[in-house]
Parts: structure tokens; C-alpha cells; sequence
């Protein structure tokens, strides 16, 4: 054995960082839905970094430098008509039933599953229940004495928990679509104005369906005050609660929670379209700000952009999307696009931590639903649609979220969550893909980081009539180029690369990528300077591969 030169040591620190670099995990969902979230193995034909050369017809520059939010999960909302649903389909067919809960939870890496990590859950009911109900419907019972989580149905308890079996990791974020009717002007749950004379009375409501819900086994990540609080409809419960209200609110929730063992949970504001993210959201933090750990938005009024003047003027503040839905009849691959552009690559692009839609699962009618509420007219659509039969499908809002979700979740047990990272887009075609790149770190910091794309090529109209292009792409990562060419759809694909950065002491040298490290031996293949080869130190080369050569099970 012998240390390598001083000058072979510089060759190697400037092709290290790039060597091994290749692609062999896809999975695709295409416009014409030839491949619906379909995975492809290149092996043993790897898509290869290599140097340099022309772009192509679009160019996309990762900037690994630049890290910005993290990504925790995409999902929807566990409505108790999705919980009844789900349970249902249990009673009627088990397997099917846990079939369904692994394809559309199941975070395990290489799975065949979306692996949805955020669910929402009402507090109470919602315009998707059965009937209207409180957690203490008794008028005036401001020591909430009548207090019952078990006005909740049993079977949203059972099929949280049967999810929270697949994915331990999901995050459960609870609020209620109304406070008890009794502490409104209108005295029912269905519209109305809250009053604060109930300021604390709620906040303590709030605190009893932490406990409720803890003592079911169900941990919460994060709490909100009120859904949609600019919203009052008199046929399904809601209510209007303004932003001085929720930040007393707030304030005194988060005193109690902190008293009560419920540091850790977050309280979320706002929760409502991303057209007044200007107003509501910045007087909540102006008046409360130490008690809110950031804001939510839904899709119904507004765009995605707005979410940037929230972000702007709290940039230390947590930005969540929680809410949209999809309706019947609408186009499958118009669906798509829009999803992509606006919420699962656009609401990440612009500082959000999740992504979700509405119900979780409905039947094919898009019920039930509260009788006599004139939410979703047009019947909304679900993730997941269930019959009446057992069986079920997955719909285009699955499709756009499993996509997303695949370049975030944590690549092993317990590891850390994808995180986005600066791209952008070149070339002639460079308006034909919208894009978003992230890295995962890893739970053993001696492995390699894995970096994602998930890229939209919407180029179906490139001039005038329909007429769907392929994109001929390069990827530009660390000075190496990549090339592939993506079709008309959605396509996730990762690699595996180092930490930048690296040092080399000691003939039994430490290489450090950022803070991973190994012990290596170097070993020259001739007298005078021949290829360089990596080794564990003590055992012998010759029955070892070498430590730098890429392995597809990272």
C-alpha cells in the first residue's frame, strides 16, 4: 500500500464529488395514462452525470447550495364521511381495505405506495358528516362539564389509528369547522358570528379535544383555531371569526397547552384562500405572533403567489397549504397540470411545508354529506373513490400528490425530511417543464444524500392544436451533466451524491463530504502513478469492491 501523490490527491478532490453520480429510480404518470404512478428501474442502465456538453432543449440547473423549507408531507382530510367510507370498506372487505391504506400511506422506501404523510381531521362535524355535532352541545356549560371526544364516531378513531399503524410518521393537524353553537350570535354551528365573551371557554374547548384525542392513542401535530374563519354558511357548520378573536384565542391556547403537556404541538392561523394572505394572517401575527407557529391557505380564492406576502413579511413563520378540491366531470390531465403547477410543485416553490387536497375517500357520487348542506354543488371529488362493491380507484389528485410525495419522504426510518433546493430552468423550451428539487439527508450521515426532481412537462399545445412533446432535457448538478428526456405528464426521479466539501489526513485517511465521514486506504494501481483505487483499511483489496464505486443500495 502506499499514500497517493499530493497532485493525485488534488485530481481526486475535484472528481469526487461527482463520481458515481447516477439515475436509476423513475416514477411516471403520463398525460395519456399509459404509466399512472408507475416505477421503473434503469439497471443496469443507469442515466449517467457525466461531463459537461450542449444543453438541451431545456436545461435544468440544480443549485444545491441554496436550501430553503422542508417538506413534510402531502395528504388530505379524514372527514368523518371519509372515515365512514373507509370503515365500510373494512367491514366489507379487510384486505381491500388495507390494500388501499398501504398504497395511499405507506412512507417505507421503494414501496409501491404514496406514502401520504399530513392528514387533516376535524374537531367536531363538518359539511362531510352525518349530522351536527359538538364536543359539548350544552348551552352555557362554559366549565365544558358535558365535554365528550366520544361525540366523535368511533370509526374516526379506529381508521386514524388503523393509518398511524402503516405510517407512524404522519402528521395529524386537528380544528374544528365551528365552536359549539352556543358561543356563536347565531346558536347553532351551522353560520354564524363567534363571540368573544367565549375567548377562553373555546381555548379550554380546544385544550379537552387534545386530551380527548390523546387518550384514543392519537398524538396531534398541530392544532387551528377555526376553519376557513371569513367563511359563514348557514347550511353546513361554519363560522366567523375575526383575526383579533383568533389571536386571543390563540394566546390563551397556548398557555394551556404549554401547561398541560402540549408544548411540542404547534397552533396554526388562519387556515382559509391565499386572496387575503395579506390581511388576516399579518394582523395574527402582529397580535400574536409568539402563540402561532405559522399559517395555512386553501386553493379557492386568490393564487399561489400570495402566499409570498405572508412569507415576506414573517419570513420565520411556518407556511402550510391545507386544502383544495377537485370536482366531478372536470379533465383528467387539466387537473394535473393545475395541481402541479399551483399547489404541488407551486405551493412548495413558494414556502409551504405541505401540500393536501379535501376528503380522503368518498363513493362515487362524492357522498355522503351533511344532509341539507350546499357545499360541493358540483359533487367534489375524493383521493380516493370507494364502491359500493369493495373495490376502489385512485383519482388525479392521488396521481399529482403520490408524484410530489415520493421526492420528500425520508429515504430511511426515522430520517430527515426532503428539503427544497434551488433549480432553475434554461433552453429554448425551458416554459415547456415546471419543476421542483429537493435533497434528503440521511439518518446514518456517512451515506450519500439523495437529491430529487419532480418535473411537469406540460408541453401539449407547443403550436396551437393538441399535439404532446417530449422534452430532450439536460440536468446540471455540480458541474456533471445528466440527460433525459421527459414525456408529456409527471415524472419524479432521484440520485444519490456526497456532501460538497471534503478533506483528506493521514495515509489511513478521514474523506468528509460536510459532516459524513469514512476512514479509507488509498492504493495506486502502478509504481508511477496509476488509477487510484478506495479501501476499508485492514481488510484486503482484493476481496472488497471499492468504497467509491456507486452501489445501487444506498
Amino acid at each position: 500500500m502506499r499514500v497517493l501523490t499530493s497532485a493525485a490527491i488534488s485530481v481526486l478532490a475535484l472528481a469526487l464529488p461527482s463520481f458515481g453520480q447516477q439515475i436509476y429510480d423513475i416514477w411516471s404518470t403520463t398525460w395519456d395514462q399509459s404509466k399512472l404512478f408507475t416505477y421503473t428501474n434503469l439497471s443496469p442502465n443507469p442515466i449517467n452525470f457525466g461531463s459537461p456538453g450542449a444543453i438541451g432543449d431545456a436545461d435544468i440547473v440544480i443549485t444545491d447550495t441554496s436550501t430553503f423549507q422542508s417538506v413534510w408531507g402531502f395528504g388530505g382530510t379524514l372527514t368523518d364521511s371519509s372515515a365512514l367510507i373507509l370503515n365500510n370498506l373494512k367491514n366489507k372487505n379487510s384486505a381491500s381495505y388495507w390494500n388501499l391504506l398501504e398504497f395511499l400511506f405507506d412512507p417505507t422506501d421503494g414501496a409501491n405506495s404514496a406514502g401520504f404523510s399530513y392528514l387533516r381531521v376535524p374537531l367536531g362535524a363538518s359539511d362531510f358528516s352525518a349530522n351536527v355535532y359538538s364536543f359539548d352541545d350544552v348551552s352555557g356549560d362554559t366549565a365544558l362539564s358535558s365535554f365528550n371526544i366520544n361525540k366523535a364516531p368511533s370509526y374516526l378513531f379506529s381508521v386514524i389509528n388503523d393509518i398511524r399503524s402503516i405510517n407512524s410518521q404522519i402528521r395529524i393537524h386537528v380544528l374544528p369547522w365551528s365552536p359549539p353553537g352556543w358561543m356563536k350570535d347565531s346558536g347553532t354551528m351551522n353560520g354564524g358570528n363567534f363571540l368573544s365573551q367565549y375567548v377562553n371557554t373555546y381555548a379550554n374547548y380546544l385544550l379537552k379535544s387534545l386530551q380527548g384525542l390523546k387518550s384514543k392513542g392519537i398524538p396531534v401535530y398541530a392544532v387551528s383555531i377555526q376553519n376557513e374563519p371569513e367563511n359563514s354558511n348557514p347550511t353546513y357548520p361554519t363560522a366567523k371569526i375575526s383575526a383579533s378573536q383568533e389571536a386571543q384565542i390563540g394566546t390563551a391556547l397556548r398557555s394551556l397547552m404549554n401547561s398541560n403537556g402540549f408544548s411540542s404541538t404547534k397552533i396554526i392561523g388562519y387556515d382559509h384562500n391565499w386572496n387575503d394572505a395579506g390581511g388576516y394572517p399579518i394582523q395574527l401575527m402582529q397580535q400574536a405572533g409568539d402563540a402561532f407557529a405559522g399559517v395555512s391557505f386553501h386553493c379557492y380564492s386568490g393564487s399561489v403567489s400570495q402566499q409570498d406576502t405572508f412569507h415576506e413579511a414573517y419570513p420565520q413563520k411556518e407556511i402550510y397549504f391545507t386544502e383544495c378540491a377537485g370536482t366531478q366531470g372536470s379533465d383528467w390531465w387539466s387537473d394535473i397540470k393545475w395541481y402541479m403547477d399551483n399547489l404541488f410543485i407551486g405551493s412548495i416553490e413558494h414556502n409551504s411545508h405541505s401540500g393536501l387536497m379535501w376528503n380522503v375517500a368518498l363513493d362515487g357520487n362524492g357522498s355522503p354529506k351533511l344532509p341539507g348542506t350546499n357545499s360541493c354543488g358540483t359533487p367534489c371529488r375524493p383521493i380516493v373513490t370507494v364502491n359500493s362493491d369493495g373495490t376502489w380507484s385512485v383519482n388525479q389528485e392521488f396521481y399529482a400528490m403520490g408524484q410530489a410525495s415520493k421526492a420528500i419522504l425520508p429515504r430511511d426510518a426515522g430520517g430527515p425530511w426532503g428539503k427544497r433546493i434551488g433549480v432553475s430552468v434554461g433552453g429554448t423550451l425551458n416554459w415547456g417543464l415546471r419543476v421542483g428539487a429537493y435533497v434528503t439527508g440521511r439518518a446514518n450521515s456517512a451515506d450519500w444524500l439523495r437529491y430529487s426532481l419532480v418535473v411537469l412537462n406540460w408541453d401539449d399545445h407547443p403550436n396551437g392544436p393538441w399535439d404532446p412533446q417530449p422534452v430532450q432535457t439536460t440536468i446540471e448538478f455540480r458541474g456533471m451533466q445528466a440527460t433525459y428526456t421527459f414525456p408529456v405528464g409527471v415524472t419524479t426521479l432521484w440520485w444519490y451524491a456526497p456532501n460538497e466539501g471534503h478533506s483528506f489526513d493521514g495515509p489511513d485517511a478521514t474523506v468528509s463530504f460536510g459532516n459524513a465521514s469514512a476512514t479509507v486506504a488509498f492504493e495506486s494501481g502502478a509504481q508511477d502513478g496509476g488509477e487510484a483505487a478506495f479501501y476499508n483499511p485492514g481488510e484486503n483489496a482484493g476481496d472488497q469492491e471499492r468504497l467509491f464505486r456507486f452501489r445501487r443500495d444506498i
